[in-house]
This record gives C-alpha cells, sequence and structure tokens, in this order.
C-alpha cells in the first residue's frame, strides 16, 4: 500500500463519529443512498468490464462479445441497454447494408474512470497480497 493512500485511509478512519451505531447510520443515510444508487447502475459482472472496454473507443456488438468470452449474448444485450438507458454509453447505429452498430462510451460514462483506475489497483493488489501469502504458506 503506498504512502498517499495509507494516509487517505487514515484521514478517513479521523471523521468517525463518536456517538450511538443507529445515529451513525442516521446521519450517514445520504451517502448509503449514494453507494446504493451506484451499485444499482454499475453493478454486476460485466457492467464494468464493458465500461473498461468501451473506454478505449468505439466497438461493434461482436468484437465487445469477442473481449469478453465468457459473457451470453443475451446478457450483454441486457447490459449495453441497461448502459445506454443510464447514459453512460452510446449506441450508433449506421445506415448501411448490412447494419452497422457501434458502442462508445458517452462523456458522462468517463466520470467512472477513477474509479475503474482504483478499483483495478486495488484488484493487482489484492491479488498480489492473495498470491505472497499463498507462496509463504507452502
Amino acid at each position: 500500500m503506498d504512502k498517499e493512500l495509507k494516509e487517505r485511509i487514515e484521514e478517513f478512519k479521523s471523521y468517525r463519529i463518536d456517538k450511538p451505531p443507529l445515529e451513525i447510520i442516521k446521519h450517514y443515510q445520504k451517502e448509503l443512498q449514494a453507494i446504493q444508487d451506484a451499485l444499482d447502475i454499475i453493478s454486476g459482472r460485466w457492467k464494468i468490464q464493458i465500461i473498461s472496454l468501451l473506454c478505449n473507443g468505439e466497438f461493434r456488438y461482436s468484437e465487445l462479445e469477442k473481449g469478453l468470452p465468457k459473457i451470453t449474448p443475451r446478457m450483454l444485450s441486457k447490459e449495453l441497454r441497461d448502459l445506454e438507458m443510464n447514459e453512460l454509453v452510446e449506441r450508433k447505429v449506421y445506415d448501411t447494408l448490412p447494419v452497422k452498430v457501434t458502442y462508445k462510451l458517452a462523456d458522462y460514462g468517463y466520470t467512472l474512470v477513477p474509479l475503474i483506475i482504483e478499483l483495478t489497483n486495488w484488484g493487482k493488489a489484492h491479488r498480489e497480497k492473495l498470491m505472497s501469502e499463498k507462496n509463504t504458506r507452502e
């Protein structure tokens, strides 16, 4: 864990409220609702991965399908519709034969980039931690 992250964690810990648990919960209700709202939009096995791919440009449906080999076509369609409905992804239909459809991250979708970077960093660090603990046990 780097020094800056340790400092941020310690700063966060210093904000603790010295009140009974139910008062603490009441105090943080808006924050808890905001977290739930965010999770409702980006939760699931595939949404963050789709957003991460779309950070790199415009993709056709088949390209996304190949980039996420374990996703079913039905699930990919559902996740893309959800992301489009929440204005995170833009769908563009070209007037060609056959019809060409592409997906790209909307400007609003890019607001998730800091979250994706942090999730990626945490995931890498967590995997390294687990692997080093596994190696020390063996």
